[in-house]
């Protein structure tokens, strides 16, 4: 077995064309965007949903179209015995996974002073402890083979909270600690890094009026796109291995202001 502390030379940890990717919460929106990007840079796509398996299924038919290879695994990953599953069903299926991007996520409002315990652990359970056990169940091949990539989806709501929001918060920031914490102890087999997406999709059913009073706080003049955020993760996974413990936002420049 590799220990991690041992450089693994020039080209560091670098991820070979064919390689396995998992991308939780890939059947809609940003995590959608992220499994085609990945599947263009040749990546073997573990296509990732809970209850959205008519879309995962129309990913894993457009990588395929491409001429690309995907297959789509259902879990939930609040449970972590399915965690557990996920990751043994993807690696006797597509191989060893060398990409990993945590991007499945709660997210609802939990005004503080009418919240429960419950929404703080759903919250835990499906934005940290599920990436945390993900990455626990891969690490250890990764380190072994001397490669791998992880990128977790944080949010710029866990520097500038959202109001209502705090167990979302709360859980976000928990998980860009995780990534600093990650990219020190696998080092230097594996890069771990974070993108922290700023206002990119609203929630369905979002009136017009709600984007274009966003699209006013930020530099940029507008919302981002899922392709954006997809690009920021590919870059992660495809460029520098010297890259590590980022948190890319992309956002806009929204951080900038006041």
């Amino acid at each position: 077995m590799v220990d991690p502390r041992t450089p693994t030379g020039e080209n560091g940890g670098m991820i070979p064309r064919g390689s396995v990717a998992l991308v939780t919460g890939a059947a809609r929106r940003i995590g959608r965007a992220v499994a085609l990007r990945l599947a263009r840079g040749g990546c073997r796509v573990a296509v990732h949903c809970r209850d959205s398996r008519r879309e995962g299924a129309e990913v894993v038919r457009a990588v395929r179209a491409a001429g690309g290879e995907a297959r789509l695994f259902a879990a939930d990953l609040s449970r972590p015995k399915a965690v557990e599953r996920l990751v043994r069903s993807v690696e006797r299926s597509l191989g060893p996974v060398s990409v990993l991007v945590n991007n499945a996520s709660v997210f609802r409002a939990t005004p503080f002073l009418r919240s429960t315990p419950a929404d703080l652990e759903d919250h835990l359970a499906v934005n940290l402890r599920a990436p945390w056990l993900l990455c626990r169940a891969v690490a250890p091949g990764m380190v072994e083979r001397g490669a791998g990539k992880i990128v977790n989806l944080g949010d710029i709501h866990a520097e500038r909270p959202l109001a209502d929001h705090p167990a979302y918060a709360a859980s976000k920031a928990a998980l860009h600690a995780l990534t600093l914490a990650l990219a020190r102890d696998l080092a230097p087999a594996v890069q771990v890094n974070a993108v922290a997406p700023g206002a990119v999709l609203l929630p369905e059913g979002a009136p017009a009026s709600r984007a274009r009073a966003l699209a006013r706080l930020i530099p940029a003049g507008r919302l981002g796109t899922p392709e954006e955020v997809a690009e920021a993760v590919a870059f992660l996974v495809e460029g520098p291995d010297f890259v590590t413990g980022e948190i890319l936002r992309v956002d806009g420049g929204r951080h900038c202001r006041g």
